[in-house]
């Protein structure tokens, strides 16, 4: 049986971002840090890891009355095709209301 010939391919740099940072700092009489500014005005979830550590990530909230669309895969999915159907410009003419002013009028304002 052959060699198979392997090909070189760069090996990708290991980003800055991801190298662990460690800041010192010292809560106030509250318990209060500063987390810096790219946490400033965003969610965070915390978890206690022990009794002396904790972990702080940056967090997105789904507001209650919409977390049904997230728990639903066929909803969230027709919902996710229609946006991608609407910014390829494929859009329905909708309901001709003055055509069917029955209709107009039982739905009401």
């Amino acid at each position: 049986m052959a060699a198979t010939k392997l090909k070189r391919r760069p090996v990708k740099p290991v980003r800055a971002s991801n190298a662990i940072r460690v800041v010192t700092k010292t809560g106030d009489s509250k318990g209060r840090i500063a987390l810096g500014s790219q946490f400033a005005n965003r969610p965070v979830i915390i978890e206690s890891l022990s009794e002396t550590e904790v972990l702080v990530k940056l967090a997105r909230v789904i507001p209650e009355r919409e977390a049904w669309l997230y728990e639903n895969p066929e909803a969230l999915s027709a919902v996710r095709k229609g946006l991608s159907q609407a910014r390829a410009g494929l859009l329905s003419d909708g309901p001709n209301v003055r055509r069917d002013a029955n209709l107009a009028a039982k739905l009401g304002d």
